[in-house]
């Protein structure tokens, strides 16, 4: 239930807390309470929402993987699942995963989520990219449930290296969305979509990372996230341990723990964490970046505030690390 419980905080800040506009189903549980069915009900209602939301809308009746709202409900709903017994996927998860195989059959026809056209310069890279990686990471952890990795999920895979940057500042990783919105899509977030990369490829079952065709592949993305290793924020090295848990060979120990160090030492007195700090480094911020930061979080670097969506990740990797009790 622990699981359960940090996956649901994880989901809970990606979509509650990002998308506001629409409000909670009629019947919800008084305060103080906890009731598994209604926060599935919300969950999947959130998800519901986003999926038939006109901005959200994409071509050939597909809709936005979104790494803010679709990836965390995607990671989280099947938690709530194993608690109530729910045999199969939740009529909205079945939508999801529908879009998301469908815009992997038709990788080569559908167009990007965002284009140099319409949104600016290198959106498409950025969005091929990035939706290359989450489809992956989608359809791998369902597929790790059942212990078979599907043709779609290794087409979604042959998908996501094909967009692998072999060349440049980037070699190892994809290009990614940078709307500069932290943690998804700001000027750091490539190195967040390769650990998200890492999490997908140590994820799929039947052995998949071990796949000679891959090794390579695995070798660039190995070497980007220990290169730039150094120059990311804690909240980018706390995916980054997440990662090296579903692969094993990515971190030394010695790395692990000091994650592990640096996590802990960032806890706030009240024992949660918050972003505006963990997602705070100097280089390459802008004063529109600031204004963003100000603006949308609930607090800033010089005022911090524990806030779910860092509370629900730290303890989530450190869950996965094998930390059991939190002092």
């Amino acid at each position: 239930m622990r699981a359960a419980a940090v996956r649901i905080g994880v989901l809970a800040i990606g979509v509650a807390a990002r998308l506001l506009a629409a409000g909670p189903p009629a019947s919800t549980p008084s305060a103080g309470s906890w009731s598994t069915k209604a926060a599935a009900t919300y969950l999947d209602y959130r998800e519901s929402w986003w999926m038939t939301w006109p901005v959200a809308a994409r071509d050939h009746e597909t809709f936005c993987v979104s790494c803010h709202t679709v990836v965390p409900y995607a990671l989280a709903r099947p938690a709530l699942s194993s608690v109530l017994g729910e045999s199969v996927p939740s009529a909205d998860e079945s939508k999801l995963l529908d879009n998301v195989t469908k815009r992997v059959r038709m990788w080569d026809t559908v167009k990007p989520f965002y284009s140099d056209e319409g949104t600016g310069p290198h959106k498409t890279a950025q969005s091929r990219g990035t939706e290359s990686v989450l489809n992956a990471l989608i359809l791998a952890s369902y597929d790790a449930r059942s212990g078979t990795l599907s043709p779609d999920t290794r087409t979604a895979f042959d998908a996501m290296w094909a967009q692998q940057q072999t060349s440049g500042d980037l070699k190892g990783a994809w290009s990614w969305l940078q709307f500069d919105n932290e943690p998804f899509e700001a000027h750091d977030s490539d190195y967040y979509g390769a650990a998200l990369a890492a999490v997908a490829a140590g994820t799929a079952p039947g052995g998949y990372i071990a796949t000679p065709e891959i090794q390579n592949n695995l070798k660039l993305l190995r070497d980007y996230l220990n290169r730039e290793y150094d120059k990311q924020s804690p909240i980018n090295h706390a995916v980054l341990l997440w990662a090296s848990v579903k692969w094993p060979a990515l971190l030394t120990r010695t790395q692990q723990e000091n994650i592990i160090h640096d996590i802990f030492s960032a806890q706030r007195a009240d024992g949660g964490w918050s972003l505006a700090t963990l997602a705070w480094t100097w280089r390459d911020w802008t004063a529109k970046t600031l204004v963003k930061l100000w603006w949308k979080s609930n607090a800033t670097p010089f005022e911090p505030k524990s806030d779910g969506y860092a509370t629900g990740l730290m303890t989530y990797a450190l869950q996965q690390a094998g930390i059991s009790e939190f002092v």
